[in-house]
């Protein structure tokens, strides 16, 4: 769940597993796959970028740790995560040579 302001100052939470799109018309307006329309005060950015820490909050194994030799998830704006993309690793069962 992420945090949103309706335009009247309610403080809503928001399913992010939900939200389909988000647009400036020019108000910010949420759209969910249940068809729910939301408009709020913050900036699309800003609710990207709180879907983004959700989503890398609730993919993390239990309790935040890592298995050895994982690098840790990269945190910042929706624009850096993923910025540094990691190559692309060998197909199972074929060996360098």
């Amino acid at each position: 769940m992420i945090e949103a302001t309706r335009l009247d100052g309610v403080t809503i939470m928001v399913n992010a597993d939900l939200i389909e799109t988000v647009e400036a018309v020019p108000d910010t307006v949420i759209t969910l796959s249940t068809g729910r329309r939301l408009v709020v005060r913050e900036a699309v950015r800003e609710i990207v970028d709180r879907v983004v820490r959700y989503q890398q909050r609730v993919h993390r194994t239990p309790l935040g740790l890592l298995p050895p030799g994982t690098p840790p998830a990269t945190t910042g704006t929706a624009d850096e995560v993923g910025s540094e993309a990691a190559p692309p690793s060998d197909p199972p069962g074929e060996e360098k040579g």
